[in-house]
């Protein structure tokens, strides 16, 4: 029996490489849906937890874990498992490095680790969002050391995640799913495989348009979240509620699209994916000038919301040093529990370098993460709202729903809201 029917019988064993917040959810899916599904994660602590049925993301709670733990998934930190699959789905992290290029680590040692396992008759998808090029210059390269060739004896395709976390619309089997390989029998695999767990799967001609396509989107995004940013910033200076101004304008039922502005961009796409495109660009002789401004307005938010802050307290008739401030979420983006790439960070760090005490609430964040950049603010406790009477100042870097807004306004001495929290004019509060 060939690969495809294997995959219409269900009989094809998926294997998913990263538990994370891209890759559990899509074991999930294909479990759900009868296929045996092969977790591989490097983290033993998360291949320990889903053994004995506990969550580590928000959004997938303990019963999903222990349904998803009496079917057919093996979670496991042995690579090895791998020759087991007939699909191995890479679903790694893509970050950036100190100088805002691409670090393919993840990828790169996905692959390598794999390489000693593969057989033939599989295919390996990636999903990490990255930049035109990525599986066929540096993951097909790797897998093929093993002395297999792509196309002939293993397939290789990229399929880019596109997970909302808390998303109470959407989720991993309803969002189209684009495909992309550079072959044709490679791509009927991948229309047959997430065909099988999503309602609508969109092939693409090559691996660098499913690619493309991916960077895309997030730019989309990236450099409309500038524009507002720098809005806000404009409007701001002429007295104008940057709030107001966008609900007014989402009432046009055509030509226009809401975004809204913030402290920074947060999130594992958005503040790193158009970097991507930009370092990629400059093989080619291509200037982004465009895409490099809006990720220039959209890292200088944290210092805006820094410099509101201390304009306020400058015409309360005191400076930053020493005084006490409250951050009102450590999520980039309210109701989850990610903090990957979060404005809240810089925010801390930067208040802390004036001489600032910075302690932070979220709700959905109790202690601090160990993260690549932060490290050292790894452990922090959350505080409770309780104490708002005892900081000088609360900043709102994330507007979690069930956050009891209307006390902090009666309690906080000064609140510098960078979400729109708080509508209208209030003598406590300060836009930002």
């Amino acid at each position: 029996m060939d690969l495809i029917e294997r995959i219409r019988s269900k009989q094809a064993v998926v294997g998913v490489l990263g538990l994370g917040y891209v890759g559990l959810p899509l074991a999930v899916a294909f479990a759900r849906k009868g296929f045996r599904v092969i977790g591989l994660d490097t983290d033993e602590e998360k291949v320990a937890r889903l053994r004995s049925g506990r969550t580590y993301i928000r959004h997938i709670p303990d019963q999903v874990i222990a349904e998803l733990m009496a079917m057919n998934f093996e979670p496991t930190s042995d690579f090895g498992r791998s020759r087991e699959c007939d699909a191995i789905l890479i679903c790694v992290p893509t970050p950036l490095t100190a100088h805002r290029e691409p670090d393919m680590t993840y990828v790169v040692g996905s692959c390598e680790s794999l390489r000693p396992h593969l057989r033939a008759g599989q295919i390996i998808v990636l999903e990490s969002t990255t930049y035109p090029g990525t599986t066929d210059e540096v993951m097909r390269p790797i897998l093929e050391r093993s002395g297999l060739k792509a196309g002939q004896d293993f397939y290789v395709g990229y399929s880019p995640e596109r997970e909302d976390p808390n998303n109470p619309d959407y989720d991993t089997t309803t969002i189209p799913k684009i495909v992309g390989a550079d072959d044709a029998h490679g791509l009927e695999l991948l229309k047959a495989l997430y065909g099988q767990v999503v309602r609508q799967v969109v092939p693409v001609s090559s691996t660098r348009v499913a690619e493309a396509a991916k960077i895309l989107e997030n730019t989309f995004r990236s450099v409309n979240i500038a524009l507002v940013n720098e809005l806000k910033i404009v409007f701001g200076r002429m007295g104008i509620d940057i709030w107001e101004v966008i609900d007014a304008a989402a009432t046009k039922p055509f030509g226009f699209m809401k975004f809204t502005p913030g402290p920074g961009l947060g999130g594992h796409c958005i503040p790193i994916d158009p970097f991507y495109l930009t370092w990629k660009a400059r093989e080619f002789d291509m200037p982004t000038r465009f895409i490099e401004m809006a990720g220039e307005v959209n890292s200088a938010m944290p210092w805006y919301v820094v410099h509101q802050t201390m304009e306020a307290f400058s015409a309360r008739g005191r400076g930053l040093k020493g005084a006490r401030i409250l951050l009102i979420g450590l999520a980039y983006k309210k109701n989850v529990d990610d903090a990957r790439e979060s404005p809240s960070f810089k925010l801390i760090e930067l208040f802390e370098a004036r001489g600032a005490q910075v302690s932070y609430h979220d709700p959905f964040i109790p202690v601090i993460p160990r993260t690549r950049e932060h490290a050292h603010l790894a452990g922090r406790e959350s505080v409770g709202l309780d104490r708002v009477p005892e900081f000088d100042a609360v900043v709102i870097a994330t507007d979690h729903d069930g956050v009891a807004w209307d006390a902090i306004l009666r309690d906080a001495r000064l609140i510098v809201d960078t979400r729109g929290v708080y509508r209208g004019a209030h003598e406590k509060v300060v836009k930002a």
